[in-house]
């Protein structure tokens, strides 16, 4: 298959075909079952922007499955977000909460505008109403929603305050990745990149590859990308490369983490003059010779067309589906060894996990607990996958995916279908 960037929804759907092949006694009606959502909300809403005017907005909320527990997935604010790619993050939730063994199923949400064209109040106005429209269909028993793309803990406290509103009375159990001073947990902002970081470390021992000195490449400077930055180079690693949307800045010595950092919150890019480095593309980028390539930007960057090019030692996908499923193929030929989206960057909805049930028991942990806790369940979700890998002989992809999509299969014929 000739491809650039594929569709989300079929790349997620093909995923769940190979590694059926895998689970010969999932019955037929189950698999058929699991290759659709359970609901998909589309809204069209007014709200009212700071000129007087009224721009309706499109939002989305897909709810792939709750066999195993609540839905639970982020909210993004993306002038790109549609239906297809909800509904692959809404599936690939599921799996991911699955793999790491924890009662959740899951779901995808956001809402199709340019947040940087927005002002404060034009993005409140916006997430309450968005919240409104979407409100009979979430809830802390129900499904709760997070920060993903362009979103943050204020987004969840609007998101929060206006359910509670609904409901009455203050339900802080609705979101996860909220303000400390709202009921989040401690941990949860670092939580993806914490995660990804144990479990690159975990795979680059399995590979005999010491985290020292190890040359790292990063994809993305947000919250996943920039927290990992500091993690790899705090743990000895040396960033050789990091970039946004923009473009990224490259010094083969290393570059100083916390300067590039700075200089991207100050200017929005990595500029020119103030970091030690040169310029490069994101394109550029992902061709470095490294040992470790973190995607951890947005879906569909290594591709059929440019996964030849790669010359790293090792990818862990910080980014939900930065890999298409022909480029798979091709890093299998060239033995880099990969460690997936529903592994690797599961660290956030662990960490939400967490937050949800001190929300419910009313009692919280301190940050080395979260932490401790974190490790534990990302370890051996890690050597779970590696096994499946060993004993089918099989990417740790496909591994995860026969994991992941395993327990929700099992879950479900022990359920049973109703009526």
């Amino acid at each position: 298959m000739n491809e650039g960037k594929v569709n989300l929804a079929q790349m997620a759907l093909r995923q769940i075909e190979i590694a059926a092949k895998y689970l010969p006694h999932m019955e037929p009606g189950i698999l058929e079952k699991i290759k659709h959502t359970k609901r998909e909300i589309i809204v069209h809403f007014p709200v009212k922007m700071d000129d007087g005017s009224v721009r309706v907005f499109t939002g989305y909320r897909v709810q792939h499955s709750d066999t195993r527990g609540p839905f639970k997935g982020g909210l993004r604010f993306h002038p790109d977000a549609h239906l297809d790619e909800m509904r692959a993050l809404a599936m690939w939730m599921t799996w991911k909460a699955a793999v790491v063994n924890i009662p959740f199923g899951g779901a995808k949400g956001g809402v199709e505008c340019d947040p940087r064209t927005m002002t404060s109040h034009e993005l409140e106005n916006m997430t309450r109403r968005y919240t409104w429209e979407i409100s009979p269909f979430i809830g802390p028993d129900v499904d709760i929603p997070a920060p993903d793309l362009s979103t943050n803990p204020q987004v969840m406290a609007w998101v929060m305050d206006t359910f509670s509103i609904r409901k009455g009375h203050v339900v802080p159990g609705v979101v996860t990745g909220k303000p400390l001073e709202l009921g989040g947990s401690r941990g949860r902002f670092e939580a993806t990149a914490r995660g990804l970081f144990i479990v690159a470390e975990r795979a680059a021992h399995s590979r005999g590859l010491a985290m020292k000195d190890a040359r790292v490449v990063i994809q993305g400077a947000g919250n996943v990308g920039g927290t990992a930055a500091r993690v790899f180079s705090k743990a000895g690693a040396k960033v050789i490369a990091i970039s946004d949307i923009n473009g990224g800045v490259y010094n083969g010595r290393g570059l100083d983490v916390a300067k590039a950092l700075e200089c991207k919150r100050n200017n929005n890019c990595f500029k020119k003059g103030e970091i030690d480095g040169d310029e490069i593309s994101n394109e550029e980028l992902l061709q470095l010779e490294c040992d470790i390539l973190v995607p951890a930007a947005i879906e569909n960057q290594i591709t059929e067309k440019n996964a030849n090019a790669l010359r790293c030692r090792m990818i862990v996908e910080g980014a939900n589906g930065p890999t298409t499923p022909a480029a798979d193929m091709v890093l299998r030929e060239k033995n880099i060894y990969f460690i997936p989206d529903i592994l690797a960057n599961a660290g956030g909805v662990v960490v939400s996990y967490f937050e949800w049930v001190q929300n419910l028991q009313e009692l919280f942990w301190s940050e080395k607990q979260i932490y401790q806790r974190l490790k534990r369940i990302l370890s051996s979700a890690f050597d779970e996958v590696k096994a499946l890998s060993e004993k089918h002989k099989v990417d740790m992809r496909t591994a995860a995916s026969i994991l992941g999509i395993g327990r929700v299969a099992e879950a479900t014929r022990l359920r049973g279908i109703f009526p």
